[in-house]
């Protein structure tokens, strides 16, 4: 149990009504989910909270998924690749439908995973040193984890077919400027201007917050064109004789050689 405890030691600390979690590793695997499951109730469970954060730690937010177990789930995508998949989804729908607002503290990059995670966040403070990436087509893979729903939701679909389509990086000014992230400071302000966000949510009540975050979520749900994005993911993984290329040539140190 983390309430009370006034110091960030790693991975989960509470600070000024906040519950702050420092992703253990860059990459995603089933441990790192453990971690964001058990941030999410114990942030859900202690109504004194008025945020949860979430935040990497050096120069990574989230680059998505370990490489190694990334072999794992191309040898099966059935099932290893599925379940983890298919798990990371609900993991990020708990996110949006959390009863406390959710924050993203981007310190560094994020890509792939990464981004799907910041994307189902309520709230996004970004480090003018950080830059984002879906990523997903450069490894020769559609999108999995709702980054194609969420970002044309906040891009608008044209913008964010150029940005998923190209695998580009965006800068942090052109996250807020376009609207995936609400601020950009500083590296060394992130802690300070999440302190003044959760100032203010501190105004009001937690049940308000959580009544107002499910009135949102309903007026614009994730949860139909994730399910669709998610089938794509999967059936691609699993059919597309081309799929784990991207992967290959990565481990191989040669180019990908697509057909």
């Amino acid at each position: 149990h983390v309430t009370g405890v006034q110091t960030c030691a790693l991975p989960i600390c509470q600070r000024n009504r906040s519950l702050w979690l420092t992703l253990p590793q860059p990459s995603l695997t089933h441990e790192v989910l453990d971690q964001l499951d058990a941030a999410i109730t114990a942030a859900e469970l202690d109504p004194t909270l008025r945020a949860l954060i979430i935040s990497g730690s050096g120069k990574y937010f989230c680059i998505g998924m370990d490489i190694d177990f990334l072999g794992a789930c191309f040898a099966d995508p059935k099932n290893t690749f599925s379940a983890f998949v298919t798990r990371y989804h609900e993991l990020l729908h708990r996110i949006e439908e959390a009863n406390i607002p959710v924050i993203a503290a981007v310190n560094g990059i994020a890509r792939a995973g990464g981004i799907e995670l910041l994307l189902a966040c309520d709230l996004v403070v970004i480090s003018n040193e950080a830059k984002i990436g879906d990523h997903h087509l450069a490894s020769g893979i559609p999108p999995g984890a709702g980054a194609g729903v969420r970002l044309q939701r906040i891009l608008g679909p044209i913008r964010a077919r150029e940005f998923i389509f190209s695998a580009r990086w965006m800068s942090a000014d052109e996250a807020f400027q376009s609207g995936v992230a609400s601020h950009v400071c500083a590296p060394d302000q992130i802690e300070v201007i999440i302190d003044q966000i959760v100032d203010n949510l501190s105004q009001t009540s937690r049940t308000a917050l959580a009544a107002t975050k499910s009135a949102l979520l309903q007026a614009s749900p994730t949860r139909p064109g994730c399910k669709a994005e998610l089938k794509v993911f999967l059936d691609f993984v699993t059919n597309d004789l081309d799929a784990s290329e991207g992967y290959r040539a990565w481990v191989e140190k040669r180019s990908p050689q697509w057909k």
